[in-house]
């Protein structure tokens, strides 16, 4: 047999290895959480009750009763929500939660309120940026930046949040889809509309009506509202942050700064994050940093928005 040429190492002798019975290892997972079979027959309930105890489905199961918890509290539970929420057709689960008193407030980036004002009015949404940037056509839609601008401008003059004055604006051209737009569900249902800019970042932006001192203004009422609402969390709060990575998860870091800052006692809410990917700042700012040390709860559920926020709807209501 031929030797090894490593001379100063030999392979470890295993047979003092001590072992322990399986029967005895406390672990993680048992047969008593996994999935059931699906039958053609099933109610959603069933579905739902079916699903593998296990992981994602664990926390969106926690997530649900924590907001439960939360109207039971009548705690607010806030909605933070990117442009993909809208443009992956969300709009109708959101306005039903709403109406049904799971949506104390929704806070949002820019992008929304280009989408949202875009389907109240024509229906459709999200240009094909690849056919239109080369032309220099991409965020040229009149209307679209007209409306953001009017309203921002408005919403600085009589001193109002522009997540308020957008509602106001939109729902003032009594536009044909108005059922499933969020600014419009919202303003007529007085909850509270928050919209956070980045100047440069939305199309309306470079439009030759806007007025940056009044996007900044209006934006800036916005954040003081949304510190407000946040102050609320406490003792059973719920915030949820869909498909911002950057925007909204900063804010909600600063408003929670803001807050103790004042002296406001904030503890026992609950945060999530939903996104496809999984961000730094979401889970930094959102999951993690605010409800360190026993302050919260946070959890993160990767997967896409148009089939996890209807599963997360339909875990609130089916119990």
């Amino acid at each position: 047999m031929t030797s090894s040429i490593y001379e100063n190492f030999q392979p470890l002798n295993f047979e003092a290895v001590n072992t322990y019975k399986l029967a005895s290892r406390p672990s993680k997972v048992t047969v008593k959480d996994f999935a059931k079979s699906v039958d053609e027959n099933d109610s959603l309930k069933n579905f739902l009750d079916k699903l593998p105890n296990i992981l994602a489905v664990q926390s969106i199961r926690e997530i649900a009763a924590q907001i439960r918890r939360a109207k039971e509290l009548q705690k607010p539970i806030i909605w933070g929500i990117g442009g993909h929420i809208v443009k992956t057709g969300l709009a109708p689960v959101i306005i039903d939660l709403m109406n049904r008193g799971f949506v104390s407030a929704i806070a949002s980036n820019g992008s929304v309120l280009i989408h949202d004002t875009e389907i109240a009015l024509v229906g459709f949404t999200s240009e094909d940026v690849d056919a239109t940037l080369g032309k220099g056509d991409f965020g040229a839609a009149r209307e679209t930046g007209e409306i953001l601008n009017a309203a921002a401008k408005k919403g600085a003059k009589d001193k109002i949040g522009l997540g308020e004055a957008m509602g106001r604006e939109v729902c003032a051209l009594s536009p044909t889809n108005a059922d499933v737009s969020l600014l419009c569900q919202t303003y007529q249902n007085k909850i509270p509309f928050t919209a956070h800019l980045a100047i440069g970042a939305d199309i309306g932006h470079f439009h030759s009506s806007c007025d940056g001192a009044a996007l900044g203004a209006s934006s800036h009422t916005d954040f003081r509202l949304f510190c407000s609402i946040i102050k609320e969390l406490n003792g059973g709060g719920v915030y949820l942050n869909l498909g911002s990575a950057v925007m909204l998860p900063e804010i909600f870091l600063k408003a929670v700064t803001v807050v103790k800052n004042l002296g406001f006692p904030l503890s026992d809410f609950t945060t999530a994050n939903f996104d496809f990917i999984q961000s730094y700042r979401p889970n930094t700012n959102v999951v993690r940093r605010p409800t360190s040390g026993g302050a919260g709860r946070g959890f993160s559920v990767t997967g896409h928005h148009e089939i996890m926020i209807p599963l997360l709807a339909a875990q609130i209501l089916c119990v």
